[in-house]
């Protein structure tokens, strides 16, 4: 019984010392962490804008926007707003297409304040190889028509496939998919007009970095 207490009471001691050891080292590291997160997140942002300068972080001025609204998905929708000098210059909007071939397509679109595309990235989608999977910008260079377009360059009929008439290309074999992101390219276009001045001008999300 005394072996069985004193192996008891060493695997306790040796659990305590672990658990704080896994304590203080998350304690240490947390800060470089969350830099580091907050650092790739800016990169990966920064491509949607094209070449624009802009000043401080992109990331600390976001807000979400919860379900129901009149952007393209279900879900909350994000976006981060783009000062310089403490004048708006863009957004950047992370929303989705729920109508692809194979499931939604989460896409990210830059729009400067005065409507104008500056570029878009896809972010995640399960589109199928060799075919609808050329919307992304590692496959292709399909996403690079839309930049300098905005709601009335094309007009906003005109915001649709070749295939349906409009003014942006397809892609060989596939329509759906490249269907879906125009689709929510023009209706995000249409939200940014239609709130444009309520999203600069409202209050961060909190704690959002």
């Amino acid at each position: 019984m005394t072996t069985i207490i004193r192996n008891t009471l060493s695997l306790g001691i040796i659990a305590a010392v672990c658990t704080a050891l896994v304590a203080a080292t998350w304690l240490l590291t947390r800060d470089r962490i969350a830099a580091n997160e907050q650092a790739w997140l800016e990169q990966s942002l920064a491509p949607a804008l094209g070449a624009m300068n802009f000043e401080g972080t992109i990331t600390l001025s976001r807000l979400d926007i919860p379900p129901p609204h009149d952007l393209p998905g279900s879900e909350a929708a994000i976006v981060y707003r783009v000062f310089d000098d403490g004048r708006p210059r863009a957004l950047l909007f992370t929303v989705t297409a729920r109508d692809g071939y194979a499931g939604p397509i989460r896409l990210l679109l830059g729009i400067t304040v005065d409507g104008r595309v500056t570029g878009l990235r896809i972010l995640r989608h399960r589109e199928t190889p060799g075919l609808g999977d050329r919307i992304d910008q590692a496959k292709s260079d399909w996403v690079n028509q839309f930049p300098g377009h905005a709601l009335g360059n094309p007009p906003l009929e005109s915001w649709a496939i070749r295939a349906d008439g409009g003014a942006f290309d397809q892609l060989s074999g596939a329509s759906v998919t490249p269907r879906a992101v125009v689709g929510a390219v023009r209706k995000t276009l249409v939200y940014f007009d239609a709130h444009r001045d309520d999203l600069f001008s409202a209050p961060a999300t909190e704690d959002a970095s």
